[in-house]
């Protein structure tokens, strides 16, 4: 037989066991909606000079969007969508690789390479329009920075761009041109 006073004990443990089980139910319910994290969603962003990225630049074309110098000071370029602007390609059309564009004055060509993650270029050829004053020495400028490339950043995520930094330190940072 039982004993009655021991009913309202057992009746409140039931109750407090009912509460405490519709707690963990809530709690797991919640916790099972919450997005999972993937691991490489904190890894830090790729590395624009990742030597494997100069591969994906077969086949692209650039607009020269500004320049600064080793010492961090601007270069005046023209305006990236204004006419006259300084453009780079990269193709492969011919089944070689051949750099051209538009340097200031004159259009220009020639062979690039890409061997173990570096870019080069050269010799460059250009056209023999006659150019005076900045835009003559801003051409003479940019062909010269092509002919000594140091490393290469590529951006192919948006928005697309391609930083080249000189042998003397210089970064130009191009735009992907619009087709």
């Amino acid at each position: 037989m039982s004993n009655p006073s021991v009913a309202p004990q057992r009746a409140a443990l039931h109750r407090r066991v009912a509460a405490c089980g519709a707690a963990l139910a809530v709690a797991l319910l919640i916790s099972a909606c919450a997005m999972p994290t993937h691991p490489d969603s904190e890894a830090p962003p790729s590395d624009p000079f990742n030597p494997a990225a100069t591969q994906l630049l077969d086949d692209t074309s650039w607009v020269l969007a500004s320049w600064q110098d080793a010492n961090g000071q601007a270069r005046t370029v023209p305006a990236a969508d204004a006419q006259g602007a300084l453009t780079l390609a990269l193709s492969t059309a011919t089944g070689e690789r051949r750099a051209s564009g538009y340097a200031g004055c004159n259009r220009f060509g020639g062979a690039y390479q890409l061997k173990s993650g570096k870019l080069s270029m050269g010799p460059l050829m250009a056209t023999r329009m006659a150019c005076t004053g900045t835009r003559n020495e801003l051409e003479r400028a940019y062909l010269d920075a092509l002919a000594h490339i140091g490393k290469v950043g590529v951006q192919m995520r948006e928005p697309q761009q391609l930083d080249i930094v000189t042998s003397d330190g210089a970064t130009l940072h191009f735009a992907r041109a619009t087709q």
